[in-house]
């Protein structure tokens, strides 16, 4: 080959190859993710949460697929072997450095493109070490990509040197194209050049070799694992097997862990915690992490308004025109410098006016506080809240779609602390919309703007400063991410102590334990605070060791600058517009680690709505479930067997019918399943076996809210809005005239106790209806069971908390409500439900007995042996009350009897004469 040509392409390759490798390596570790992702979702099946959006599943409901992994001396061995190409990039600069200091007086230099070759491309294979040593599993076929395609490119600049070197040629040396001395042979410097890079060959094949050999050796061992006795893995555990054959149920049946759509199997030792709170990073990929945040974008984009999607698309027009203000203000700083030091000499003097205005009004738009950014944060308002709007009401609605296991297992804190992060959402995407990704932009266009407008060293300096700036930043960032997710956690758990106290207001003050409260909140302060001094002081660290990276970066580019303005390749201008660059650069980078911590701030916060998103109800609609229109009131339970946990069951095989218009009592020892029974009629949860009908429909194949629509409900324990009378009365029929709530409140027997009231009907309640008594609680109840005018009914105790008279006129009132109505009944008060059509003994989620209340006590059974403990312990009761009274009349006389002894006294001492 020619030695000029061979020259040639020795500069061409070793100024593209650090490029391509760069540009390879992002491609393929990109790829390489996105597919892992993929494949570790791509059997998920798809949940909906609000709105039809789709809701990817949890990552920890089905089990992880194996991933090709490496042994500890591999890895090692991988590493050792990726810092021996290092050390040949740095043997290569030695070597040139030496040469250089050698042959001074010969003005000897190798050139350009072996300083981008050598500096950029052991600024790539460092970039692959980190990589080498910051994921897991590693190495990847990224890495293997690289290492591929360097070695044909190192192949032919080795062998390009060799036919360059072994040929007569010049050796360069500084400003004069031909070069210097001519050399017949290779040189001493040549051959150590030539070692050098094969020796670095030898390491990217050995890498190769490396990978291929124990891909091969994980692909034998892991198809020998899989075929097991009959199929089965031999990594898989038994009980595994054993919980996926004992796991299969049929399509309704309910979810064992709380909240979730993946229920646990009937062999679950336990059920699991129903919200974990999350005290480490997600041992997931940046794209696995990205992608569960991804279920929030479709309600951040305005996608109901086309004015504010036009609105964004303004927003992104400024954020692009500040970039291009961005480099224009330090251009016209060289050109202020440059009109001012070209008056130095000169006999007329001229003041830049225009280049002075232009920069002033350069400045004017640019910036954080500049025209551009604030116009731009005045047309991001609306999208901001329409954001909020749409995700905050997704969440609530979501929420409240969640089956009644989920409620029983949360904490209300921790819940509505999770709807609160909404605004998280928010600041996350506006930081990375309006910060991050411009402030990236600026990098990249920094780079250009070195390359083009002053020097390729300049370009390199500043890639390579700001790669390890942003390096440096992330790592200790994601040190920070435990530290501060120790304070984020530490704050929930403030506020949900803060949170349960106030709401036991009344448990708290019935215990005396305000100083327990005060002591418990004090030390969930306590535990923030420490926390909080961990990241402040970390921050501390992190800011430091920013600066100094950028320093360096700032102290090499202004040795070039100094040294090409001494030397007169560059003037006094460029020389300020790189200072000035840099400085302006600087901010976005200072900022970077305040943005990437705000962001992982609010990816931390929004944790919890995320969880919130990706809990499903348990009891959902069947796709084939139809409308209940007319209710007639037959119920009829067949078999039916359910249980919260699977240790325990709740209801065995119950068996029972109610015919329409008849009421049926429901009494046992607690714990028999009477509550389960109206949970499962309300559609609370779904019966593991057996069926549930109303009027010959399985339930499950009607939709929940038709069926509701028909069931009336009176709880034991009433819970009613801080609002007026007026209000919880009407909740249960919004479109019912004032006269139908006097009417119905009239049949509860509580419309003249709230006449008596001061603010009659618009009295406040207090919070959960506090302000009433027991009673009065439950007669609002019965109201509005009458208001709602269903056709089913079911009374939990509802006349627990009555007096006697009370009760007398609800009875009263329920028996006119239940004619052409079924009502079932759950009764401790066995004098009740006398008049009931059918009474059913519940006893370990069984009919231990049925019949009507005189055949019940023909049986002599359970319940004859709870009807006499219920009147022994009435008589006894009303014995106890007649002695009680008795004692007060004797009470009553005897100091009736001391008073008129003492006014006796009184007057005969009265009428004594003094003397």
């Amino acid at each position: 080959m020619d030695p000029e040509a061979a020259r040639e392409l020795l500069d061409y390759l070793r100024s593209c190859y650090p490029v391509i490798l760069l540009l390879l390596f992002v491609v393929a570790f990109v790829a390489n993710t996105m597919v892992i992702a993929r494949n570790a979702n791509q059997e998920d099946a798809e949940n909906v949460g609000p709105g039809g959006r789709a809701l990817p599943r949890r990552a920890r409901s089905s089990p992880p697929k194996k991933t090709q992994s490496f042994s500890r001396t591999v890895k090692h061995c991988f590493n050792w072997l990726s810092v021996g190409v290092l050390l040949t990039f740095l043997a290569d600069a030695s070597i040139y450095i030496a040469h250089v200091v050698i042959a001074r007086s010969e003005q000897w230099w190798r050139g350009q493109s072996v300083v981008i070759y050598i500096v950029g491309s052991f600024f790539d294979y460092a970039v692959i070490l980190m990589t080498l040593l910051d994921t897991t599993p590693s190495p990847t076929p990224a890495q293997l990509v690289c290492w591929s395609v360097a070695i044909p490119i190192e192949l032919v600049i080795l062998g390009t040197s060799l036919s360059f070197y072994t040929s007569p040629h010049h050796e360069p040396i500084v400003g004069d194209p031909k070069g210097g001395r001519l050399r017949r042979s290779m040189t001493v410097w040549e051959s150590m050049e030539v070692v050098s890079n094969s020796i670095r060959i030898f390491f990217l094949f050995a890498l190769v070799f490396l990978y291929i050999c124990n891909s091969i050796n994980f692909k034998s061992h892991d198809g020998h694992a899989h075929r097991g006795v009959n199929g089965t893995s031999e990594t898989t555990g038994l009980l595994d097997s054993a919980g996926a054959e004992n796991g299969h149920t049929n399509g309704h049946t309910n979810g064992h862990t709380y909240g979730s759509t993946n229920g646990a199997s009937r062999s679950e030792a336990k059920p699991q915690d129903p919200w974990v709170r999350p005290t480490t990073m997600p041992s997931t990929s940046w794209w696995e992490y990205l992608r569960g945040y991804s279920l929030f974008f479709p309600y951040l984009w305005p996608s109901k308004s086309r004015r504010l999607q036009i609105v964004v698309v303004a927003c992104f027009t400024l954020v692009i025109l500040q970039r291009v203000v961005n480099v224009l203000v330090p251009n016209q700083v060289g050109n202020i410098t440059r009109a001012l030091v070209g008056q130095q000499g000169s006999s007329t003097f001229h003041v830049p006016w225009v280049e002075i205005f232009l920069y002033v009004f350069y400045r004017w738009l640019q910036g954080g506080q500049g025209s551009l950014s604030s116009l731009r944060s005045s047309l991001w308002i609306p999208v901001s809240q329409y954001s909020y709007m749409e995700l905050s009401t997704a969440a609530f609605e979501h929420v409240h779609g969640l089956s009644l296991d989920f409620h029983l297992g949360k904490k209300t804190g921790e819940v509505l602390s999770a709807l609160s992060k909404g605004s998280s959402i928010n600041t996350f995407l506006e930081q990375v919309t309006f910060q991050v990704v411009p402030m990236l932009f600026d990098l990249i266009i920094a780079i250009g703007y070195f390359l083009i407008y002053f020097d390729v060293y300049y370009a390199l300096v500043v890639g390579i400063s700001t790669f390890g700036y942003l390096y440096v930043t992330v790592r200790m960032a994601q040190w920070r991410a435990e530290i501060r997710r120790q304070m984020v956690n530490a704050s929930r758990q403030e506020d949900a102590v803060k949170n349960d106290s106030m709401v036991s207001y009344e448990t708290v003050k019935y215990f005396n334990a305000e100083q327990y409260e005060f002591n418990r909140y004090r030390d969930a302060v306590h535990e923030y605070q420490q926390a909080e001094y961990h990241v402040l002081f970390s921050l501390t660290l992190l800011n430091t060791c920013q600066n100094t990276v950028f320093m360096i970066g700032l102290l090499l580019t202004c040795f070039i600058a100094a040294y090409q303005v001494a030397t007169g390749q560059q003037d006094v201008g460029r020389f300020v517009s790189l200072l000035t660059y840099m400085a302006q650069l600087q901010g976005p980078l200072n900022f970077f680690g305040t943005f990437y911590r705000s962001i992982q701030s609010a990816l931390i916060n929004a944790e919890r709505m995320l969880e919130l998103f990706r809990e499903q109800p348990t009891v959902v609609d069947n796709e084939c479930a139809t409308p209940l229109g007319m209710c007639k009131g037959d119920i009829k339970f067949q078999n039916v067997e359910f249980a919260y946990d699977a240790r325990k069951p709740a209801l065995n095989q119950l068996s029972f019918h109610c015919e329409p218009g008849t009421t049926t009592a429901l009494v046992g020892e607690s714990g028999g399943g009477k509550s389960t029974v109206f949970r499962l009629l309300f559609r609370f949860y779904n019966a593991e076996k057996g069926s549930l009908r109303v009027d010959g429909h399985d339930v499950q194949d009607i939709t929940i809210d038709s069926l509701r629509k028909h069931i009336g409900v009176v709880p034991q324990d009433t819970v009613l809005f801080n609002e007026t009378l007026m209000y919880n009365l009407k909740y249960a029929n919004q479109g019912v005239s004032d006269e139908a709530v006097y009417q119905a409140c009239r049949a509860a027997s509580i419309h003249d106790k709230i006449m008596a009231f001061p603010d009659g009907y618009n009295t406040k309640v207090g919070e959960r209806g506090l302000r009433l008594s027991g009673g009065e609680k439950q007669r609002v109840a019965i109201a509005r069971t009458i208001l709602k005018n269903p056709r089913i009914i079911l009374l939990d105790e509802a006349t627990a908390a009555l007096d006697t008279d009370t009760e007398e006129h609800i009875q009263r009132a329920l028996s006119t409500l239940s004619h052409g109505r079924t009502m079932l009944v759950i009764a401790h008060r066995l004098s009740t439900i006398t008049t009931a059509d059918k009474i059913l003994v519940l006893a370990d989620g069984q009919v231990a007995e049925s019949g009507t209340h005189e055949e019940l006590l023909a049986l002599k059974g359970r319940y004859a042996s709870m009807w006499r403990k219920q009147i022994r312990a009435q008589k006894a009761a009303a014995e106890a009350q007649v002695l009680q009274d008795r004692a007060e009349r004797i009470r009553n006389a005897t100091n009736s009897d001391d008073s008129s002894s003492q006014s006796d006294e009184d007057r005969n001492g009265s009428a004594r004469p003094a003397h």
